[in-house]
């Protein structure tokens, strides 16, 4: 089998974005491998205002920029959606689903999280312009406005505290009677005079008008009747996933299924490393996964080239 590339990076989000920069300019032989369009989260993301060297871009924006640069030194744009990594030693194998296979030296696996969809009308049309699925990143576009956080965890909690240094008031909405969340979440949230929960609804509908969200629908799950939430953004907090399927084989997940990684972003398994979302950690940013992606591509480099 014939080795094609020096190191493969699977994911072309900001992590593997920034390794494909830091590899290629190392002078490895590179390629970037992606399911979708580049950019990751990016391109969902209406504006960015917390990116060094930008006091606001918006995502899709930053994410052209990002991808220029990644290729304007050598690097490769694969498309091809990973199925399998096969370890074979000093040579890796990755199987793609349409039968194909890329061999590499070494992978940094970039593929960051997916979120839990609703699943509801209007959610994707609006997501980047009042649904997001970060508060971190949006919250402060939305001061003095009423938001919405779907869910009743520790993260929907948690992100909602966020929220309310922000906006006027922040409604949670969950499906049962009870939070899922620590009790000392909970009290924190009693507290806040910002906090509105309601209890025992779903939600059916996102509405937009002019473009942006204007309000939500909900469903009480025990009358079944209808009401609408005027609100200026819609946060879902039912979850996320880590896209690392094509490697539960390989024991370097933690019990979330999150790579685990030392400081070098090398996992236990020689000559496969991971960066960005998709590791074990815990700030999860733009500015955060081009970090992760830069170490990672100089480990490859030192690793391969000793």
């Amino acid at each position: 089998m014939d080795i094609q590339y020096e190191v493969v990076i699977i994911g072309a989000g900001p992590a593997g974005m920034a390794a494909a920069v830091y590899a290629s300019r190392a002078g490895l032989k590179t390629a970037m491998l992606e399911k979708s369009a580049p950019g990751g989260k990016l391109v969902k993301t209406n504006e960015i205002s917390n990116y060094p060297g930008f006091v606001t871009s918006g995502g899709p924006d930053l994410a052209f920029k990002m991808f220029e640069h990644s290729t304007a030194f050598g690097a490769e744009y694969l498309y091809g959606d990973v199925t399998r990594i096969h370890d074979h030693g000093n040579l890796k194998e990755i199987a793609l689903a349409d039968g194909s296979s890329v061999f590499t030296k070494a992978v940094i696996v970039a593929t960051g999280r997916d979120e839990r969809l609703l699943n509801i009308p209007g959610e994707q049309r609006y997501t980047g312009a009042g649904v997001s699925y970060c508060a971190v990143c949006d919250g402060a576009f939305f001061k003095n406005q009423e938001v919405a956080v779907i869910g009743g965890g520790n993260s929907a909690l948690e992100e909602a505290m966020y929220l309310t240094q922000f906006a006027s008031k922040v409604h949670i909405v969950i499906r049962r009677d009870v939070f899922r969340a620590d009790e000392i979440v909970q009290k924190q949230l009693e507290e806040n005079e910002k906090i509105h929960v309601i209890k025992k609804h779903v939600p059916v509908e996102i509405l937009g008008e002019n473009g942006k969200v204007c309000a939500i629908v909900l469903k009480n799950v025990e009358t079944q009747e209808d009401t609408t939430l005027a609100v200026n953004a819609v946060f879902p907090y039912i979850g996320q996933d880590p896209g690392t399927s094509f490697v539960d084989h390989l024991d370097i997940l933690d019990e979330q299924r999150y790579i685990l990684t030392d400081e070098r972003m090398a996992t236990k398994v020689p000559g496969i490393y991971a960066a960005g979302d998709v590791i074990h950690k815990t700030l999860r940013q733009v500015v955060t996964a081009t970090s992760d992606g830069a170490i990672a591509a100089q480990s490859v480099f030192h690793d391969l080239r000793g």
